[in-house]
């Protein structure tokens, strides 16, 4: 009989412990730690030269480009159908849609809304008037829009990196700018750099108890690119764990890029909730229409890509798998929920990535559509710098020497990387100048209409010093 009660008493004792437990954990989400904050050593000089040697290539005008522009340029003249700039690219013309007989940009307007005002002051005009080998307006326009907000989101990842593991702040900067694909992206016309520095900026506010600016940043990332959408879910979910106050705050601040983006649909498609998408005018508009935005379940084919393609991420930037072992070391040290949002978005990315018909979204650096996830994955850097200091530098320079490959050819049409990126870059030991990676190299604006290796060489000398300035060690750091 006794026996018997101490049983009972030990299940019931179980099944108290059962519901705290699991209320234990949703306290620790809830009981978010401060913003960790530093200045890295010698930060003004480190982005000076990742400014230096990333946001001088001049790509060619590409697809993309020209949608976002003749967007722009319809803006400016008070339509968002563009039927004379479209009807000129045609049958070229891969992002566009139509809709009841006119032709729209098949993106968001966030990145044409941005780029009124450079193209205004370069006076850029409509993509058929562009120069072959490449336009300096053009180059101007990127660099005014897409390349300030990839500084930006490099000096957020910087100084929380520093204040997560102080001393490794610069190495952790230097890596994410130069060793992943978004130093190809920081000057060229693609979506995903704004979205992913508008959408890491909303975080950082959100963590820094800034739900209403938060919430500003985060719908202006979704008015960049329509997936940014989770991003903005995401961070909303963090923000509720601060009280219900905090999450009517951001859902206010949200509002009027939600608006924007929802008046620019129904001014051009007929309704909020159709998404250009709907609309394609191209040969990919029956893939594009399939699943959610074009995305379904990851496929072999495309999962392969991703990850083992010519430039996929663990042969162009293996940096990133201890990024991922960072944020794990986050978790383990109390900061739950900071950590949960950046496992759970770059997983999310990384799998939406995996189920694109496209992988890489045509002529690319890579899987770019992840590339929102980044500056997020990126908080794992100084935590794993600290942890395996050796194992983590050799990853970076692994992945910087790459990402910087592919940064300065990526643009080439129809690029292939024979035996991936590293076969390239062994050629160039072989072949020198002769090379077909040197001779694809992109102009640089640094070195314009001088020879080609002459911009390599400066950008490279850049990277470099860039990587001299951050490898310094932490303990020789003044205090």
């Amino acid at each position: 009989m006794v026996a018997l009660e101490r049983q009972r008493a030990g299940r019931s004792a179980a099944g108290h412990l059962v519901r705290p437990s699991f209320a234990s954990v949703l306290a620790r989400l809830a009981a978010q730690q401060p913003i960790p904050w530093a200045r890295p050593r010698r930060e003004l000089l480190l982005l000076c030269l990742i400014a230096l040697a990333t946001l001088f290539w001049v790509y060619e005008p590409n697809t993309q480009d020209n949608s976002r522009l003749c967007l722009t340029r319809a803006l400016v003249a008070g339509h968002v159908s563009a039927d004379a700039c479209f009807t000129s690219l045609l049958p070229h013309q891969f992002d566009v849609a139509r809709y009841k007989g006119h032709f729209y940009s098949d993106k968001a307007p966030g990145m044409s809304v941005l780029e009124i005002v450079p193209a205004e002051i370069v006076s850029l005009r409509p993509p058929t008037r562009w120069a072959a080998k490449g336009d300096l307006r053009l180059w101007a326009v990127h660099l005014l829009t897409s390349g300030l907000l990839f500084l930006l989101c490099v000096f957020l990842v910087g100084r929380i990196s520093e204040g997560l593991a102080p001393g490794y702040g610069g190495a952790a900067l230097v890596t994410f700018a130069l060793g992943t694909q978004m130093s190809s992206l920081a000057i060229a016309g693609f979506d995903q750099m704004p979205a992913a520095a508008l959408g890491f900026l909303a975080f950082v506010l959100a963590w820094k108890r800034r739900p209403l600016a938060a919430g500003l940043a985060a719908g202006a990332a979704l008015t960049t690119e329509y997936e940014a959408a989770a991003i903005l879910a995401i961070i909303a979910v963090y923000v509720a764990l601060q009280g219900r106050r905090a999450l009517a705050r951001y859902a206010l601040g949200a509002l009027p890029g939600i608006a924007l983006l929802g008046a620019y649909d129904w001014a051009a498609f007929g309704a909020p909730w159709r998404p250009s998408y709907h609309y394609l005018h191209n040969r990919y508009a029956a893939q594009q229409g399939r699943g959610l935005l074009g995305i379904q379940l990851p496929t072999l084919h495309a999962t392969e890509k991703v990850f083992l393609g010519d430039r996929g991420l663990l042969l162009a930037a293996p940096v990133l798998l201890a990024a991922a072992f960072g944020l794990v070391l986050l978790w383990r040290r109390g900061l739950r929920a900071e950590a949960l949002v950046c496992g759970v978005i770059t997983a999310g990315f990384t799998i939406a990535n995996c189920g694109y018909f496209l992988p890489y979204g045509g002529d690319s650096p890579g899987p770019r559509f992840l590339a929102p996830a980044l500056p997020f994955l990126a908080l794992g850097l100084a935590p794993a710098f600290a942890r395996m200091r050796r194992v983590v530098t050799v990853l970076a320079a692994v992945s910087i020497i790459a990402s910087t490959a592919i940064e300065m050819t990526w643009d080439t049409p129809g690029i292939q990387y024979r035996d991936t990126i590293w076969g390239e870059i062994g050629r160039v030991v072989t072949q020198g100048t002769s090379s077909r990676l040197l001779h694809h190299a992109a102009e640089n604006a640094l070195s314009w209409n001088k020879d080609r290796i002459i911009g390599v060489l400066v950008a490279c000398s850049f990277a470099a010093a860039a990587c001299v300035v951050a490898a310094r060690r932490p303990g020789l750091r003044r205090t």
